[in-house]
């Protein structure tokens, strides 16, 4: 990418797509503020024997957290749980671009950035029986907690639609705050938890598209990001998001590198070094 004219008319060329029924874009949208980054969900990052602990982290987190009570559904608890920084397998996505591309370009500023997106439509042409009969039944683009819980009430029965091969399912969090509905959040889930994206996209190379954007085209894209009122303060809600933008508006050179930088998940401290959406 050479400006934000550019990615702008590139991101939405791509949006249009044929259609496919849907009166909307079905492109959701992730944003690493570094290229060598990769969309590693955090239970992965880990390491070690990760697959073995997910389920001690769930059971710990909602023992610990139960007065929470985000809904009655194990997916509503993940929701929860990844919102809130606990390493998951879930990956953090959103319908707007612009959404993404301030993750992008909110920190690192001398580095390329990358704008991933994913045909979340096309994705679920993939699924496992079940669920994409109850997708149709819905009529529904992406699932929410409840639909999931119908056909899977927990992980195990999840991973073991897909039998060896491992899908993706995109489904919308509850609006736990302000922070999902301002970042009009997405979330992904895999069939296997050390399955990463990066294998899934390889796989499937049709549904998923990247652009790069280099640091001077970064500088730009911040630049109008925040004229336009995409910061912090407006995704990250609260005295934290604000101290963020503070603290990034009045670095020096701020205007046109930008500052710290967060994440969707609002843990701003946590990413700040490796640049990325959360998850």
């Amino acid at each position: 990418m050479s400006s934000w004219r550019e990615l702008d008319d590139s991101v939405g060329e791509a949006g249009r797509g044929d259609g496919g029924g849907h009166a909307h874009s079905t492109l959701v949208f992730r944003g690493l503020a570094r290229s060598e980054y990769t969309h590693m969900s955090g239970l992965a990052r880990l390491r070690g024997d990760y697959a073995a602990v997910e389920s001690h982290l769930i059971r710990n987190f909602r023992k610990y957290a139960h007065r929470q009570a985000p809904g009655p559904t194990l997916w509503d608890w993940l929701a929860l749980g990844q919102h809130h920084g606990l390493p998951t397998r879930l990956l953090d996505w959103t319908f707007s671009p612009l959404v993404a591309l301030h993750f992008a370009t909110a920190s690192w500023p001398e580095d390329d950035a990358v704008l991933l997106a994913v045909d979340c439509a096309g994705a679920h042409e993939l699924l496992p029986e079940p669920l994409s009969e109850l997708l149709a039944a819905e009529g529904a683009l992406l699932f929410t907690t409840e639909m999931l819980a119908k056909v899977a009430a927990d992980l195990p029965c999840f991973d073991e639609l897909g039998g060896e091969r491992p899908f993706v399912a995109f489904f919308e969090p509850p609006s736990l705050d302000e922070r999902v509905i301002n970042q009009s959040s997405v979330l992904s889930v895999l069939s296997d938890p050390t399955f990463q994206l990066e294998q899934w996209l390889e796989e499937h190379p049709g549904l998923a598209r990247a652009w790069l954007i280099p640091p001077e085209v970064k500088a730009e894209i911040r630049q109008r990001l925040d004229q336009a009122n995409i910061t912090e303060r407006v995704l990250l809600p609260g005295l934290d998001g604000l101290a963020d933008w503070l603290r990034r508006y009045y670095s020096p050179g701020s205007i046109e590198y930008g500052g710290a930088g967060a994440s969707m998940s609002g843990q701003e401290e946590r990413h700040r070094q490796d640049g990325r959406m959360a998850g």
